[in-house]
Order: C-alpha cells, then sequence, then structure tokens
C-alpha cells in the first residue's frame, strides 16, 4: 500500500490517511468541505460546500496520478435529503463520465458539514 498525502487537501482530523493506494485503485477518506488553506469550513450553503468537497477530492485524485474520470465509484452522505437535487447539480459537473454511486442520508456529519462524499478511482 502506498499513502498519499497532500496539503492541498484537508489534513486527516483522526487515525486515518487522506487516501491509499492498492493495486492500481485509489481508496480516498470521505472529504468534507474543508478549505485545506484555513482548516475551516467558510460556506453554509450546500453548493458552496460541494465545491470545496470537489476540490479536496481533486487534489487527491491528482496527488495518486489520477483524475475524474478515473473515478469507479463514490459514496456521498448529504445531511439533508432536501439538497439532493442542489447536491447533484456540482456533482455533475465534475464526475462527467458518471461512476456508480451510492447517496445515503446521515444524521450528522463531522464538524456539522452538510456533505461528505468519498470515491474509489482507477490510477
Amino acid at each position: 500500500m502506498k499513502f498519499i498525502s497532500t496539503d492541498k487537501a484537508p489534513g486527516a482530523i483522526g487515525p486515518y490517511s487522506q487516501a491509499v493506494i492498492t493495486g492500481n485503485l485509489l481508496f480516498t477518506s470521505g472529504q468534507i468541505a474543508i478549505n485545506p488553506a484555513t482548516g475551516e469550513v467558510e460556506s453554509d450553503t450546500i453548493q458552496g460546500q460541494t465545491e470545496q468537497i470537489m476540490k479536496n477530492l481533486g487534489a487527491l485524485l491528482e496527488a495518486a496520478g489520477s483524475s475524474y474520470a478515473k473515478t469507479v465509484k463514490t459514496t456521498c452522505f448529504l445531511a439533508d435529503m432536501n439538497d439532493f437535487a442542489a447536491f447533484n447539480e456540482i456533482y455533475g459537473k465534475y464526475f462527467t463520465e458518471k461512476p456508480a454511486r451510492s447517496c445515503v442520508a446521515v444524521k450528522t456529519l463531522p464538524k456539522n458539514v452538510l456533505a461528505e462524499v468519498e470515491l474509489i478511482a482507477e490510477l
């Protein structure tokens, strides 16, 4: 296994890695809307938070030598399913190849954010 770490995505806030490569696959930890430059969640809207999540995932994909187009599967967590359409609007701008996906509502996310996304991608 190879562990991926970049300062262009938020650092781990617990005993886990930002991402791990095994074989020809990249597995990211869940990304929330933390701006890595400030360490803060700067938006209180689903659109703004989803944009930051996508930037964070993009940084991990780039650090591993992969891309959104090589994403095989995403798992998305929403604090409120009423945000589903707005989330999809932003998500769809990045994942144009339409990888497999699960999307579920959860009671609470870290730092009370509105969404979290993790992915598996080919290298």
